[in-house]
Formats: structure tokens, C-alpha cells, sequence
């Protein structure tokens, strides 16, 4: 029998583009009764809301995805309203969700959090030994605190609760506003407008050199979903790919693959983020059997195809992600 049968999981962030995946893949791991509120509604900034969603909805497991994010521009241009929203939405959801007597809570943090000169590959031991790069610090700084605050509330309270360190994600409903996006998005955006335009050149921030780990967003929903299922933990774990590669490496694949074969003009002036970034993955494959699947070229085709297909839906990460 399914973990999740006779269980009601609330999923904040639930309509955004992860929170789309994760309730899919909550339904395929045999979830019934699944909760995706609105922000229209419950307003998770407001603790009067966040206590009226528990009692309205009564949850046996709330997973936590509701965020504010967007790509370096974003993070520059808004870091108190990164910092705030996303430590009191989370901070006061977690409090509640203890007082409400929630059997078990899941928050996504961000591998924003690791310090900036972390080595790759990034071990969950890493996470206190420095301070995040600077463009995402504020957002990073917000998402550590409910590690804290999760195993403080284990600690005195018995709470069960559960820190997944996320890296980059994309794929299928991703934010593609050039506002807002992150990289993938942003590239994807640009070759296949530059390419219909018959432009010659994209520009791209950065210099090209700095690397991610970027995780296909069906492969990070079917980690959520495991490792809410799975033991107790109270130390944090990765949820990645494991591999890594450069933002040039990345540009020049999805060149290929949207057609586009002009010049990619790199902007040196502008900042490339934090130098490096690949996550050790095998706490999540001891604990809970996690394996990124989805090779990243395959990734990038499916995530091609579902913005041709889409081009005039509105971008789901304005704001708050997933309408939480």
C-alpha cells in the first residue's frame, strides 16, 4: 500500500511550475487527497490566512514550494522583498503547520544557500562554511533559516519535519519572462526569438564560465515526492543532478537545439552568479533511492518544445511561485 494512502498533503506552491509536477507525480505515487491552495485566498504572508488554510484543510503533510525567485536581474533588483517573503512565508508556515499538529513537513530550500566557494561537488556538510554568493544571498539567507528552524522545532517539539536543498531547475512551465527568468528560460527565449528575427547574435550575461547542476523539473518532483514518503531525516539533503556544466557549454546546446547559429555575445560586465555548482546526490540515493534520470540534452528538447507550444501563456513565477 501507497505511504500517501488516507494521507491529505497540502502543496503550497502547488499551481507554479514545480508545484504543477509535484501534484502529478503525488497522484502517480498514489495521492488522493491533495490540497493546492491559492494565494488569492490564503495569503501565506499572513499569519491569520496561513492559520484559517489549516483548519479549513486540516493536512496530514504539507510540502512547502511557494517561494518569490527569479534569475540574478531579479534577485538584484528585489533582495528585501527575496529576503522577506520567502523567510516569513516559510518561518510562519512552519510554526503553524507545528501548532495545527501537521503529522510531517517537507520545505524545498535552494542551493542558493551554500556558500559561494563551495567545491564541487557540494556536500550537505558544506552548507555552514561560508557566506552564499551575493546577487542571491538575501534569497539563500531567507530559505537556510527554516533549515534551522525545522530542526529546532524536532528538537524541542518533536516535529517532524524534512530540508531539501534544491538545484536549478527547468523544463515545462518555467518562467520565461525575461524579468524573471533563470538561465535556461532566458536562452531559450532569446535563440528562439533571435533565430525567427534573423538576428545575427543573442547577448548573455556573464562570461560564460560559470557552471551549474541543473536538474529537469519531472526528475526534482519525483525526488519531492520520494523523500516526503520516506525515513525521518534531520539533516538536510541535495536534490540534483549530480553533473555539471558550463553556461557556455549550456548557451552552445541550446543554440543547437533551437536552430539558432548566430553569435552568442557574452557581456563581461555583468555578474556570473556563484563560480561553480554541483550537488553530491548520494544522501538522497541512500535515504530515499533519488537518481536524476533525464539527460540533459533530452531536457532541453522536451522544455524546446513545450515554449513552441505555449509561447502565449502567462509566465507562472511572477511573484509568488505557484499562486500559493
Amino acid at each position: 500500500m501507497s505511504w500517501y494512502a488516507g494521507q491529505r498533503v497540502l502543496v503550497t506552491g502547488g499551481s507554479g511550475f514545480l508545484g504543477r509536477h509535484v501534484v502529478e507525480e503525488l497522484g502517480r505515487a498514489g495521492a488522493t487527497d491533495v490540497v493546492v491552495p491559492r494565494s488569492r485566498d490564503y495569503d501565506l504572508r499572513d499569519p491569520d490566512a496561513i492559520r484559517r488554510l489549516l483548519t479549513d484543510h486540516h493536512p496530514d503533510t504539507v510540502i512547502h514550494l511557494a517561494a518569490v525567485v527569479g534569475g540574478i536581474g531579479a534577485n538584484r533588483a528585489h533582495p528585501a522583498s527575496f529576503f522577506y517573503d520567502n523567510a516569513i512565508m516559510g518561518i510562519q508556515l512552519l510554526h503553524e503547520s507545528w501548532r495545527a499538529g501537521v503529522g510531517r513537513m517537507v520545505v524545498v530550500g535552494t542551493v542558493c544557500s551554500y556558500p559561494k566557494h563551495t567545491p564541487p561537488p557540494f556536500r550537505e556538510e558544506d552548507l555552514w562554511n561560508g557566506y552564499p554568493e551575493e546577487t542571491n544571498a538575501p534569497y539563500g539567507l531567507a530559505k537556510k533559516m527554516l533549515l534551522v528552524q525545522g530542526q529546532s522545532y524536532r528538537a524541542e517539539y518533536g516535529f517532524d519535519t524534512l530540508y531539501l536543498i534544491q538545484t536549478n531547475l527547468y523544463g515545462p512551465w518555467d518562467d520565461f519572462d525575461p524579468q524573471t527568468s533563470h538561465v535556461i528560460p532566458a536562452l531559450i527565449r532569446k535563440c528562439v526569438e533571435a533565430k525567427e528575427a534573423g538576428r545575427e547574435g543573442i547577448e548573455v550575461w556573464g562570461t560564460g564560465k560559470a557552471s551549474r547542476d541543473f536538474l529537469f523539473v519531472e526528475d526534482a518532483a519525483r525526488g519531492i515526492v520520494a523523500a516526503t514518503a520516506g525515513p525521518e531525516i534531520d539533516e538536510p539533503v541535495n536534490i540534483g543532478s549530480g553533473r555539471e556544466v558550463t553556461v557556455a557549454q549550456l548557451a552552445e546546446l541550446i543554440c543547437e537545439l533551437t536552430g539558432f547559429q548566430g553569435a552568442i555575445l557574452w557581456d563581461p560586465s555583468k555578474p556570473d552568479g556563484q563560480p561553480r555548482r554541483r550537488l553530491d546526490t548520494s544522501r538522497a540515493r541512500a535515504l530515499f533511492g533519488f537518481e536524476a534520470d533525464t539527460a540533459l540534452r533530452d531536457g532541453l528538447a522536451k522544455t524546446i518544445e513545450w515554449f513552441l507550444a505555449h509561447r502565449e501563456v502567462e509566465p507562472s513565477a511572477a511573484g509568488i511561485t505557484g499562486e500559493a
